[in-house]
């Protein structure tokens, strides 16, 4: 957790107060944490139901797109992999 917490920081997502344990988030992490629950809300939403017709073929290819324009931000960004 320690090496996780690290990297947040050195990333500016989170900081810590002088002297205390705690951390919060920045700006930055707080506007990062919102486009990922976004995303997870948009896309990754519950699935539809049995009574509903299927998803448009471009719809069924969104998670997968997702993922390929967010591999190419942290490539953008210099933010390399977690563990």
């Amino acid at each position: 957790m320690s090496y996780d917490l690290r990297r947040l920081r050195l990333h500016g997502l989170i900081e810590r107060a002088s002297g205390t344990n705690p951390y919060t988030l920045t700006p930055e992490g707080i506007r990062v944490a919102i486009f990922y629950t976004k995303v997870c809300a948009r896309v990754l939403g519950p699935p539809p139901k049995a009574d509903q017709p299927p998803a448009p073929t471009k719809l069924g290819r969104a998670p997968g797109t997702i993922e390929h324009m967010l591999g190419d931000y942290i490539r953008n960004a210099h933010l390399g992999t977690a563990a």
